[in-house]
């Protein structure tokens, strides 16, 4: 990958739920809350991407709020999954330090991005 240290910790991230999510499938058997931690997970690289190639800075900046959005509903299923022993404290403390800087990096792509829009 290219030097967008956003694009890169967002894809690294979405390899880490990608595993979470065959943990989950292969020693838990479970389905539900793992897919929704892989929906949530991998689709913030996801919209990274598309917001990257937007064709006006208005549509990066709604496309950035949706990945940013995304980073918070993942960073909800991270803290209960970790709360509910489905994952270890230390293993979503892990996760979370990822996600939460997912989460930052954003916020200040989107600040900045709205104070350089016009």
């Amino acid at each position: 990958m290219g030097e967008n240290i956003v694009q890169e910790k967002s894809y690294k991230f979405a390899l880490k739920v990608i595993k979470l999510y065959k943990f989950f499938a292969d020693k838990k058997k479970e389905n539900d809350l793992s897919k929704q931690i892989l929906r949530s997970g991998t689709s913030i690289g996801a919209n990274v991407e598309e917001g990257i190639g937007g064709i006006t800075k208005n549509d990066f900046i709604n496309i950035f709020y949706i990945a940013h959005k995304e980073a918070r509903g993942t960073n909800y299923w991270i803290r209960l999954l970790a709360d509910s022993g489905y994952i270890t404290q230390i293993d979503g403390k892990s996760l979370l330090s990822d996600c939460y800087e997912l989460i930052k990096l954003k916020g200040k792509i989107i600040s900045t991005a709205k104070k350089n829009r016009n």
